[in-house]
C-alpha cells in the first residue's frame, strides 16, 4: 500500500506555550493510505534517520472503510518523526498515525526543563490534536471512532496516562522515594538542578501542580507501550490497577536505559488487562529508533550501533506488525 506523508501545525487554544506569549503549539507528521497513483521517493531533507519512500502531499487513498486512527508519542528530546518506522508500517496496513512534537521536549526546537519536567503535558498535546479539527481536512482524511495510542520510551509514559495511569510523583522531584539514578536524561544531564528558579514562571507552576491530575482520554480504546522507562516507576499503583483498557508493553533484553524487569515488568503487575513481551537477540533501548543515516552515525552513534546480529529493520517490521495485530483484536 502507498504511503502518504504530510505535516502541519495548529495550536491548543488552552494552553500556552512555556513562556507564556502565545498558545502551546502542536506540530504534527501524519502517515496514511495514500492514492497508489502517486509517486512515492525517498525525503531529501537531511536526517539523522534514513527515510522511507512515502508520497508527499498525497490524497488519501479511496476505500469504502473509514482508516482507525493511532496517536503516537516521541521518546525524550526527539520528533514524530523519530517514530516513522512505526507510523509508516501502520500507514501500509491501513491504520493513519499521526504524531506530535512535544513543545519543549522536542528536537524541533530548543530544549526546555519546563518540558523535560512536565511530561504529563505531552498527554493534554495528544488529546488536544484529537480535539482540533484542522489536521483532518488537511489530510483529507475521515477516521473511525477507533483510536489507538502507541509511544517509546517518554512517549510509552504518554501513551499510559492516556490510558489512566497518574503520576504520584516526578522522576526529579524532592521527595520521590525511588529516587532517580541519574539527575537528568542523556538529553539534558542537569535537569534536576533547573527545578526550583522554574517555579517562578507561572506557566511551569500551574503545570507542575497539577501533576497528580487525571489526565486519561475515553477516546483512546487502546495502548502500545514500548520501552517504557524508570519515568513509569513514578505511577500511582492505584491508578494503574485501575486502568479498564488492553495495554501491550513491548521490552528489549539488551535496553540499559529502560530496563524491562524494571520497568514493563512492574507495569505488567499492576496493569490487570496487560500483555508483557521482552524481545531477544540484544534489543537495546535506541532499537526502536529508526535507521541511521550517515549524518547520524557520525552525529550519534551510540543511538545507531546494534548487538552484532540484531537487524534493526527486522524488529521494527515485527514489533509494528504485533501493534497491528493488537490495535485490530480490540
Amino acid at each position: 500500500m502507498q504511503v502518504g506523508f504530510k505535516t502541519g501545525i495548529c495550536v491548543d487554544p488552552h494552553r500556552l506555550n512555556w513562556d507564556g506569549t502565545a498558545a502551546r503549539p502542536l506540530a504534527w507528521t501524519a502517515w496514511y493510505p495514500a492514492d497508489e497513483s502517486w509517486v512515492a521517493h525517498v525525503p531529501l531533507k537531511k536526517s539523522w534517520f534514513r527515510k522511507e519512500p512515502v508520497a508527499f502531499n498525497a490524497p488519501p487513498a479511496r476505500s469504502n472503510q473509514v482508516p482507525p486512527l493511532v496517536v503516537l508519542s516521541h521518546g525524550t528530546g526527539a520528533t514524530g518523526e523519530a517514530l516513522e518506522w512505526l507510523g509508516f508500517r501502520l500507514a501500509q496496513r491501513g491504520f493513519v498515525a499521526l504524531a506530535v512534537n512535544h513543545h519543549g521536549h522536542t528536537g524541533s526546537e530548543p530544549y526546555r526543563a519546563e518540558g523535560f519536567l512536565c511530561m504529563w503535558e505531552r498527554a493534554v498535546d495528544l488529546s488536544a490534536i484529537l480535539d482540533e479539527p484542522s489536521w483532518r481536512s488537511s489530510l483529507g482524511v475521515e477516521t473511525d471512532e477507533q483510536i489507538f495510542a502507541a509511544g517509546f520510551s517518554a512517549g510509552a509514559y504518554t501513551a499510559l496516562l492516556l490510558a489512566g495511569a497518574r503520576v504520584a510523583f516526578s522522576q526529579f522531584e524532592p521527595g520521590n522515594p525511588e529516587k532517580s539514578p541519574v539527575r537528568g536524561p542523556r538529553e539534558f544531564p542537569n535537569l534536576v538542578d533547573e527545578l526550583p528558579r522554574l517555579y517562578e514562571n507561572p506557566v511551569f507552576r500551574m503545570s507542575w501542580d497539577r501533576r497528580r491530575s487525571d489526565f486519561s482520554d475515553p477516546r483512546i480504546r487502546a495502548v502500545f507501550a514500548i520501552a517504557p522507562g524508570r519515568s513509569v516507576l513514578g505511577f500511582s499503583p492505584e491508578s494503574l490497577q485501575a486502568i479498564n483498557r488492553p495495554v501491550y508493553l513491548i521490552g528489549g533484553d539488551g535496553d540499559n536505559v529502560a530496563p524491562p524487569k524494571q520497568c514493563c515488568e512492574w507495569l505488567s503487575q499492576n496493569i490487570p488487562r496487560c500483555n508483557f513481551e521482552v524481545l531477544g537477540g540484544g534489543v537495546g533501548h535506541y532499537t526502536f529508533l529508526p535507521e541511521g543515516s550517515a549524518i547520524g552515525h557520525e552525529a550519534a552513534p551510540e543511538l545507531f550501533i546494534d548487538h552484532e546480529r540484531l537487524n534493526r529493520t527486522v524488529v521494527h517490521d515485527d514489533v509494528a506488525g504485533k501493534a497491528a495485530e493488537f490495535f485490530a483484536k480490540v
